[in-house]
């Protein structure tokens, strides 16, 4: 199985910056997909940013410009660096690898944009 644990979140005022990461362990070697996600209160869980095993990356049209995904494989660990906060990037946010045989997610980390 795969375990990730993810990091990075807080408070910050808008116009600012936050990296996340996301640390896997397990049987990571199956591992052929990753990417944030973000729930918001009362809002469905959306896609943020996602890359492949190839370093194939894809954003939502939100987050464009603003947010960059990346990966370490030395240390296991996926980034989301997000920079020009806006209020509205408020969200739970979550990482999830994908597997040929299941989804794995992270716990979730609270994101907060707030003057």
């Amino acid at each position: 199985q795969v375990q990730l644990v993810e990091s990075g979140g807080g408070l910050v005022q808008p116009g600012g910056s936050l990296r996340l990461s996301c640390a896997a362990s397990g049987s990571i070697f199956s591992i052929y997909f990753m990417g944030w996600y973000r729930q918001a209160p009362g809002e469905q869980r959306e896609l943020v940013a996602s890359i492949t095993s190839g370093d194939s990356t894809n954003y939502a049209d939100s987050v464009k410009g603003r947010f960059t995904i990346s990966r370490d494989n030395t240390k296991n660990t996926m980034y989301l660096q997000m920079n020009s906060l806006k209020p509205e990037d408020t969200a739970v946010y979550y990482c999830k690898a994908r597997t040929p045989k299941y989804d794995a997610w992270g716990q979730g980390i609270q994101v907060t944009v707030s003057s």
